[in-house]
């Protein structure tokens, strides 16, 4: 049996070495000498093949080597291929720091004294304790339940909004588009973690951002295609969102034009602020093995009526 690699190429030595090692008995592939179609049992990859179905009659399981399964249209995957993402503690734990970050940035009013900076001014801001700042997390699953972990011992005031109820360490959990609107209205601070789906898409417009307290900042950590970007834009131009830490655009890298690039309350990082790990990778693929062997479920398997 087989792993087909089909990810960055860059990385595909160090994948085959860690599975060599704890995988042995797996054979690693990598694309597009793919040998024997039929020995091709699982398939590492960060998009889809077109003909997936057709050329690899025995896959069992495709993993996405990235943290979203957007980009598979999972109409088209056979429904004896499961679809795995590869999460990990180290990979929700290098999420929560990035969110951790971004959220002081933004409660110690890092924007406004960058424009400071740049501007000649010397201006201290009255200190907000984080005991009096409140701090959303939309989509409250392993990487926003280890979010919420990091940020709990500063002393923020919590809550999330989910699908489906979840536990939010010393806070509330909002549920279902009917809380929405309420969940929004008490965020100084809001951190999109959302996965992307038909129903979430384009769910922050500028209907959302004005549910929001007047000056709240927003993090976006999820997919660009969550956010009406021209909304966001409006929002930010008219104060009704302070300040954002984007991370993912539509268009990435955004065109030399966009205005994300200088404006001067957005900061801007190019898609890190988490990705899967390796190791960690690794990791899950060897315990799967030890679950097909044994007859058990396997790990991280994404839900097709949901999408995640």
């Amino acid at each position: 049996m087989c792993i087909l690699y089909l990810a960055d190429p860059a990385a595909a030595g160090e994948w085959r070495d860690y599975l060599s090692t704890l995988a042995p008995e797996l054979e690693f592939r990598q694309w597009p000498d793919i040998g024997n179609p039929a020995e091709v049992l699982y398939i590492l990859a960060w998009e889809p093949l077109a003909d997936l179905a057709e050329q690899f009659r025995n896959l069992r399981v495709l993993y996405a080597a990235g943290a979203g399964v957007d980009q598979f249209d999972l109409a088209q995957l056979p429904d004896q291929v499961s679809l795995v993402r590869l999460v990990d503690l180290s990979m929700a734990d290098i999420m929560a720091e990035y969110v951790l970050l971004s959220v002081l940035a933004l409660h110690r009013d890092i924007l406004t004294y960058q424009e400071d900076q740049r501007s000649g001014r010397w201006q201290p801001r009255p200190i907000v304790h984080a005991s009096q700042r409140r701090v959303g997390v939309m989509g409250v699953g392993n990487l926003g339940r280890a979010a919420l972990d990091r940020l709990q011992p500063l002393g923020f005031k919590l809550s999330g909004w989910n699908r489906s109820l979840k536990n939010v360490p010393g806070g509330r959990c909002y549920v279902g588009l009917e809380q929405l609107e309420h969940f929004l209205g008490q965020c100084d601070i809001l951190v999109n973690m959302l996965p992307l789906t038909p129903e979430t898409n384009g769910i922050l417009n500028a209907a959302r951002f004005r549910c929001l307290p007047h000056g709240a900042g927003f993090i976006n950590v999820g997919r660009g295609a969550h956010v009406i970007e021209q909304d966001l834009l409006d929002a930010l131009n008219a104060g009704q969102v302070g300040g954002a830490v984007l991370d993912v655009l539509v268009q990435e890298p955004p065109s030399p034009q966009s205005p994300f690039w200088k404006h001067p309350r957005i900061l801007l990082t190019p898609h890190v602020a988490s990705d899967v790990q390796i190791e960690g990778g690794v990791a899950v693929i060897v315990e799967n093995l030890r679950r097909e062997r044994e007859g058990l479920p396997i790990l991280n398997v994404v839900d097709r009526s949901k999408g995640y």
